[in-house]
């Protein structure tokens, strides 16, 4: 029976068994679709990634995503783990594996930079590759409900919950401090009911709640529910975090500039992730979006096809 190669990593960490899990085929050919969402299922991580040769041979790789249920066009924290594999490679399909790879996906081209040290890649910064796209507001009372809060939890004085994406869109929702944050529970029948009234972009309702820092307004902790779609919580979203950023930084009143925050996740659930997010913004538009991140190797293995 043929088989193919995967290695895990724990994303955005130094430490093993913290982080977010990602399972990686570094060479999924001779793998077809229903075969790769059977796998990403059978590892029931937030997101498993198998790595294809490019159409573009100026370009690394494809990659493709997929989650326990479905394929994704991009996620963050599968593009810094992959290129943290792929990383360690002497070559990638034949081509010699550089400090910068490009990764060909359904949400476009994510370029990638490598961080080494002594030779061994430690880190791998990623760009986003779309545009900040804001969509339909939520009813925050719906929200707080899909969550188990009370409404009154939700900051509407600053946002209403939205849709934003920068490759794939969440329900970004502020909160009104720690202890709301940590009282979230996932409640499947208030999802359900979202899904019924809000189309977003097809890909289900995933909440990505935050809290602000008062003093230090760019430290920022966060939580993510996607149960309707296995991930009853995600431990770090780098697809999230990059959407939150732009929203944030796009509504600052500053016109330009070089914006640094950083996003804590998975706290709650043992796996403290931290996640290293850099926008540029240019005549009130945010222009760059990058995401960056430490990785471990955990397991090594293969899969019988």
């Amino acid at each position: 029976m043929p088989t193919v190669d995967f290695v895990t990593v724990d994303v955005f960490t130094a430490e093993r068994f913290t982080g977010n899990p990602l399972a990686v085929v570094p060479d999924a050919r001779g793998l077809n679709t229903e075969q790769m969402q059977q796998i990403a299922k059978e590892f029931g991580y937030s997101e498993s990634t198998f790595v294809l040769p490019p159409e573009n041979a100026e370009n690394s790789a494809e990659v493709r995503i997929f989650t326990p249920t479905m394929e994704v066009p991009f996620a963050g924290h599968p593009n810094v783990g992959t290129a943290y594999v792929l990383g360690q490679q002497a070559d990638l399909f034949g081509k010699p594996v550089g400090d910068r790879l490009r990764f060909e996906e359904k949400a476009g081209l994510v370029e990638v930079e490598l961080k080494r040290d002594r030779d061994a890649v430690v880190a791998a910064t990623i760009r986003a590759p779309q545009p900040l796209e804001i969509g339909e507001t939520m009813d925050a009372a719906l929200i707080a409900r899909c969550v188990s809060i009370d409404a009154d939890a939700v900051r509407k004085d600053r946002h209403t919950p939205v849709f934003a994406s920068v490759g794939l869109a969440f329900v970004l929702t502020e909160l009104r401090g720690l202890d709301a944050l940590g009282q979230a529970l996932p409640d499947l029948s208030a999802f359900r009911e979202a899904v019924e009234r809000y189309k977003g972009d097809g890909l289900g309702i995933p909440v990505f709640l935050y809290v602000r820092d008062d003093v230090h307004p760019w430290n920022i902790r966060a939580r993510m529910f996607a149960p309707l779609d296995d991930v009853p919580e995600d431990p770090a979203t780098g697809s999230a975090s990059a959407a939150l950023a732009a929203f944030l930084i796009e509504r600052e009143p500053a016109q330009d500039g070089h914006f640094h925050l950083t996003i804590e996740q998975g706290v709650e659930m043992g796996r403290r992730s931290i996640i290293e997010l850099d926008v540029v913004k240019h005549a009130g538009e945010v222009t760059d979006v990058r995401v960056s991140g430490r990785c471990v190797f955990v397991m090594r293995g293969s899969i019988e096809c």
